[in-house]
């Protein structure tokens, strides 16, 4: 029995173990070159990221399988005069695919969190 942070395939071939920290690197990865977005979360985030049962809030980033979809949270703050439901939606597709096609999983929840704005400095 593998441990809870792994996400498990398995087909005709055998079992794949991924780690959570591998998909959760591949989230940050993907959200940090969608245009419009500032960060993953920051210190105004660590409410909701102790909502959302996150370790860290400096991460931003949360990963589970349930009932074998993966589900993403991320918490992000978005660049003043970008249109947030853009970015996120933005965040949604790029998450989408760097999931799907490292996983080769089917498609996963991803729920976007806008904890702020970032304002040029």
């Amino acid at each position: 029995m593998m441990p809870e942070n792994y996400i498990t395939c398995q087909d005709e071939k055998g079992i794949i173990h991924i780690s959570e920290d591998v998909v959760l690197s591949m989230v940050r990865a993907a959200v940090s070159e969608v245009d419009g977005v500032a960060g993953l979360a920051s210190s105004a985030g660590t409410e909701l990221a102790d909502l959302l049962g996150l370790k860290s809030a400096s991460k931003g980033v949360k990963v589970q399988i349930v009932d074998g979809v993966i589900n993403v949270d991320t918490i992000i703050t978005v660049r003043y005069g970008c249109n947030t439901i853009a970015v996120a939606e933005a965040v949604q597709n790029a998450v989408t695919t760097a999931v799907q096609d490292m996983t080769g999983m089917g498609k996963p929840v991803v729920n976007v969190h806008i904890s702020g704005v970032a304002f040029e400095k």
